[in-house]
């Protein structure tokens, strides 16, 4: 079965030359103009990735992010008219793991699309034993982390972050380096994604996100897992 592609978004002139450019990609393509149609389409039939305009009518993009967020991890990229900081991060912290901004070149959107299906292929974490640190135990060929015996339940993107983090515990990461490693992006990418995915790992591994006892903030430099 070929890779399927859900894109969600209510603008037909729009939806239509999308599903022609991952069309010519060889994706196969779902399509929805309302969040409620594409809730329905993806309990029918689940995507590999999926691409969702903010600005839906009744149910907006920020909603349809969180409900599939709650049943999934599938890889999601919000859609935004506007390269705003509070509509980037709101996405974001909805649960996507990428975003677009319109206009944007087909291209762009086929790159980061495989640079997710890459990401997602390649999350076994290798050969990687477990990992422990203080009361949180990773292991990458898994997929799973558990804090204090409790399995703690991440996204895809978050448990990459952290793996890659706890690769070289001690280490500071730059967020080009993140963007590089975990994303995949090596011309492309924002900073936003991960502060945004930093802080979203901090709710589920710390005790206290305020004060984080093992994703710390190296100021100016980057991130690191505290050993």
């Amino acid at each position: 079965m070929g890779t399927r592609i859900l894109t969600v978004e209510d603008d037909e002139r729009i939806r239509q030359a999308v599903r022609l450019a991952l069309e010519d990609e060889g994706w196969n393509v779902d399509e929805a103009d309302t969040g409620e149609t594409a809730l329905d389409r993806f309990r029918e039939r689940a995507a590999d990735v999926v691409l969702i305009d903010i600005m839906l009518p009744g149910m907006d993009g920020f909603e349809v992010c969180r409900s599939i967020r709650r049943a999934s991890d599938v890889p999601i990229i919000m859609v935004t008219a506007r390269n705003d900081t509070h509509d980037v991060v709101a996405g974001l912290e909805a649960g996507a793991d990428d975003y677009l901004t319109k206009p944007f070149a087909p291209k762009e959107l086929s790159a980061r699309i495989r640079a997710l299906l890459r990401r997602v292929r390649s999350s076994d974490g290798g050969s990687m034993e477990r990992i422990a640190v203080g009361d949180l135990e990773i292991s990458p060929e898994e997929g799973v982390v558990f804090k204090a015996g409790e399995e703690l339940h991440l996204t895809k993107t978050e448990f990459k972050l952290l793996v890659e983090l706890a690769s070289q515990p001690g280490k500071v990461f730059s967020r080009e380096v993140l963007l590089e490693r975990v994303w995949g992006y090596d011309y492309f990418g924002d900073g936003r994604l991960v502060d945004v995915h930093v802080r979203r790992l901090r709710t589920k591994v710390e005790s206290d996100p305020a004060s984080p006892r093992y994703v710390v903030t190296s100021r100016g430099l980057g991130y690191k897992l505290q050993p």
